[in-house]
């Protein structure tokens, strides 16, 4: 985890690598996990204790919510609660509002309709695939940025600028 965006109600959207923004619905993980007012992590169920929620070191975990442990050579030490990044990941669904504005599929299609192209001839043009183009159109596929260019300066014959803003 990246970076810690929206903490609403019991759901908490987040960045992970590389950039994909995702929603985790604790409400549902509390719920798989029968998490009561009692149990140790109780304390979530609370709102207010919720949004207290830190980015720790690439995962999530709580202030004041501390575990006491006794190992078998009777040391003891307290660990924080903290949840591994990977089950928050399978648990998330993608927060499609925020990675709304990084798809580039739209606008591609858009630009190749108005260019008069089909998906083949695009493919052609920009030494690319029709499947090639098919993905990304569709967003189901990453493109670097040189794919990208390639496409839009050459297979459509546009210029292509980014900002940062």
């Amino acid at each position: 985890i990246l970076k810690v965006a929206e903490v609403g109600d019991q759901k908490i959207s987040v960045a992970f690598n590389p950039g994909e923004y995702r929603v985790i619905d604790f409400a549902k993980l509390f719920d798989e996990w029968q998490i009561t007012p009692e149990s140790f992590e109780g304390k979530l169920l609370d709102p207010d204790f919720f949004a207290g929620v830190e980015l720790r070191e690439g995962t999530l975990g709580w202030p004041g919510l501390v575990k006491k442990m006794e190992l078998s050579n009777g040391s003891r030490f307290e660990a924080p609660y903290e949840l591994d990044p990977l089950v928050l990941y399978e648990a998330s669904e993608p927060d499609e509002v925020r990675n709304q504005r990084y798809y580039l599929g739209g606008l591609l299609k858009k630009a190749r309709k108005e260019a008069g192209l089909t998906q083949e001839e695009l493919a052609r043009r920009s030494g690319t695939t029709k499947n090639h183009i098919s993905r990304i159109e569709n967003n189901r596929s990453d493109i670097e940025l040189g794919t990208l260019r390639k496409i839009i300066e050459i297979g459509l014959e546009k210029k292509l600028e980014i900002t940062v803003s």
